[in-house]
């Protein structure tokens, strides 16, 4: 009796929040406390530990989800547990070079269907490709339970994989060159390419090309994606040995690769609005906050902030390693590192799910 007065108690003090109670129940056998206790990293507080290859990054009231290259979804809560929550796929997840579980988002209206959307890399007759899935959270875990868009080409690098919602509840997707330079240019394939459709799969009636998914086009290897207030729309882009990008996203248009990058001009083609130059940011996650969009940098190895009335940029946050995706909720900058994806050194208990505040960086 007593175990049972425990694990109800401990249900009821962790699940208070505006979801349905039943969202985030766990088992007590499930659950991984990471002792946080107001633990620092580097003048970062830690929110979880031992992540391995960490990819995208969710909140949901007082709850994180975090998508793990190799196939595992994690949920972390501000106590300070973490446990992975089991992913049934109708096709497995193909963790290969920059292909594995890549973006997770979830629907507009999850605290009621439960429903979120997740891109991942498989293998189709051998070859590797990336999909879309529409996801329900069961029980403890999530099932797959619609197929939105299959066959996007793949490959060992440049998969993209960011999903986002934008302000007109569509579903944005970047999808990279998957190592094909001259798909980007060819509307023919969604390669190379940002992506818009509607929430149960079908193609937006508004989208700029008739009976296409794609939103835009001449990208070489597209990340993070964010809106500002007014509802414009930015992208990351990594950059071919440097010249990574942060472009204006407009509706048809071409952003240019492989025929330029950087400063360079072409009729017809859209220059970034900041480039790195000759230096190499490798922008992944992206995030608008009061007129900057911040930067989960990995090869820079930092968080990076624009500023968009001054067209300025410098680092805000380093000596972490590799961060892969951040978010902007509540005055925090919350954001994971990524030095276990074989290109990092990793500390000891990497990854790690961190928050600072934006006191603190201004």
């Amino acid at each position: 009796m007593r175990k049972w007065f425990f694990i109800i108690l401990t249900i009821l003090l962790t699940g208070c929040s505006s979801l349905n109670p039943e969202q985030f129940k766990q088992n007590e056998d499930d659950s991984v406390p990471v002792g946080r206790n107001q633990q620092y990293f580097h003048n970062a507080e830690v929110l979880g530990s031992n992540l391995q290859i960490p990819w995208d990054i969710v909140k949901v009231d007082n709850q994180f989800l975090i998508s793990e290259r190799g196939g595992q979804i994690v949920r972390i809560s501000e106590n300070g547990q973490q446990f992975t929550m089991p992913l049934k796929l109708k096709k497995n997840v193909h963790d290969e070079g920059e292909g594995g579980l890549l973006g997770f988002i979830l629907d507009p209206n999850f605290s009621s269907n439960s429903l979120a959307y997740i891109y991942h890399t498989y293998l189709e007759d051998g070859n590797i490709a990336n999909r879309i899935v529409q996801v329900k959270k069961t029980g403890n875990g999530w099932e797959e339970i619609r197929e939105m868009l299959s066959s996007l080409p793949g490959g060992r690098i440049h998969n993209g994989g960011r999903l986002e919602i934008g302000p007109e509840n569509k579903l944005f997707i970047t999808v990279g060159d998957a190592g094909v330079p001259e798909s980007a240019q060819n509307l023919e394939v969604l390669s190379g390419k940002i992506l818009r459709m509607n929430l149960d799969g079908s193609i937006p009636n508004d989208n700029p090309f008739k009976n296409s998914y794609i939103y835009s086009y001449g990208h070489r290897n597209p990340q993070g994606m964010a809106w500002d207030e007014g509802g414009k729309m930015y992208a990351a882009e990594h950059g071919q040995t440097a010249h990574d990008e942060i472009n204006v996203i407009i509706p048809g248009g071409n952003y240019g690769w492989p025929v330029i990058q950087g400063d360079e001009e072409r009729e017809g083609m859209i220059k970034p609005l900041f480039h790195s130059g000759n230096e190499t940011w490798a922008p992944s996650g992206l995030a608008f906050n009061k007129g900057k969009l911040y930067v989960a940098a990995l090869r820079g190895q930092q968080i990076r902030a624009f500023d968009l009335q001054a067209r300025t940029s410098a680092p805000v946050f380093e000596n972490v390693g590799r961060i892969r995706d951040l978010l902007v909720d509540d005055n925090y900058l919350y954001f994971i590192t990524n030095n276990t994806d074989g290109r990092g050194s990793p500390n000891p208990n990497d990854d790690h799910l961190l928050r600072i505040s934006l006191e603190d960086i201004k």
